[in-house]
């Protein structure tokens, strides 16, 4: 076996993480054999610490929180591994260490895609927009796309391409996905420009379709908790509902700017997980009110693994009574 240092990459399959890696890569290719690729699904807190590594190889961990996987990357650190972590998330900060590389960004219009794209001088405009536009961070894709010269239509295509990579990271397991992400990550690693991918991959027009049908089913539910502060909806258990959490989190906050939002889905054990809006008219404290429940996040997003059944309405009442109403009164 070859003894020669590797270059494992780790990354949230989403869009963002899909961006963000591509971006890097792209900027800093390796040789394909020396490249040990872990892309999760959304929520895949464990990915780290399924990472096998010796003294001399690279991690790159990119859109990931580290709260959760701590231990993972002290272990690295001490086999003699360096690790660079790049993202977003808040999280508790890893010890100052020689082998330590990281670049994190916590503000609320950031995400790990706008970090990279700082980091590799802008190289790869369009994969930046599509990993903006996929965390719902909208305003902050299309202030990059005017500058990198995109019309209306052009803003929109990569729109809908960061909303349907984002929406394909969501489910359970492989199963409840059309594509795994660790499949899409390879399909779109030639592609330096977003818009070439959509014009030469033929799976990303399924991914958009079936975006579409699951939206189609989400949006005909109704909310189970309509008030001044927020909404609520419930999903039932079902694939479709799997896929649909986060984007119709982001669906109903952009439509609803004056409320914070949750989307809950039922998963075994008497639990749900919770994808949790901020309101987008005062955009902060998502994670704060995540963290509370055993979660985490950023100040415009968060969510919630294993909520228990028994703390819903203690969770509906944090929900009301967060921080960002009274940020938001007069």
């Amino acid at each position: 076996m070859s003894s020669a240092p590797r270059h494992i990459d780790v990354c949230n399959g989403d869009a963002d993480g899909l961006g963000a890696l591509l971006q890097w890569r792209l900027a800093h290719p390796v040789d394909a054999a020396s490249v040990v690729r872990h892309v999760g699904l959304k929520r895949d807190h464990t990915l780290l610490h399924g990472v096998q590594a010796r003294a001399g190889d690279e991690v790159t961990v990119i859109d990931m929180s580290l709260d959760g996987q701590r231990d993972a990357v002290l272990a690295l650190l001490a086999a003699g591994v360096r690790v660079h972590h790049i993202d977003h998330h808040f999280g508790q900060p890893l010890p100052a260490h020689p082998l330590l590389r990281t670049d994190v960004d916590t503000a609320g219009d950031v995400c790990s895609g706008l970090i990279v794209h700082r980091l590799v001088g802008g190289r790869f405009p369009g994969w930046a927009v599509v990993c903006a536009h996929g965390d719902n961070l909208h305003g902050s894709a299309r202030a990059l796309g005017q500058a990198m010269g995109l019309d209306a239509a052009g803003q929109q295509a990569l729109r809908t391409l960061g909303e349907a990579l984002n929406h394909n990271a969501y489910g359970d397991s492989l199963a409840d996905v059309r594509v795994p992400p660790a499949e899409l990550l390879q399909r779109l690693m030639p592609f330096a420009d977003p818009r070439q991918a959509l014009r030469d991959d033929p799976t990303l027009p399924g991914l958009v379709q079936g975006m579409a049908e699951d939206m189609a089913h989400a949006l005909a539910v109704p909310p189970c908790l309509d008030c001044a502060q927020a909404r609520v909806w419930q999903l039932p258990d079902a694939a479709w509902a799997r896929r649909a959490s986060g984007s119709l989190a982001n669906r109903h906050a952009l439509a609803h700017p004056q409320q914070a939002c949750a989307v809950m889905r039922p998963r075994a054990g008497g639990l749900w997980v919770v994808s949790v809006r901020a309101p987008l008219a005062h955009p902060q404290g998502a994670a704060a009110l995540c963290q509370a429940f055993g979660g985490g996040g950023r100040d415009t997003a968060g969510g919630i693994d294993a909520l228990a059944d028994t703390d819903v309405p203690a969770f509906l009442a944090a929900l009301q009574g967060h921080a960002w109403v009274r940020a938001a009164a007069p």
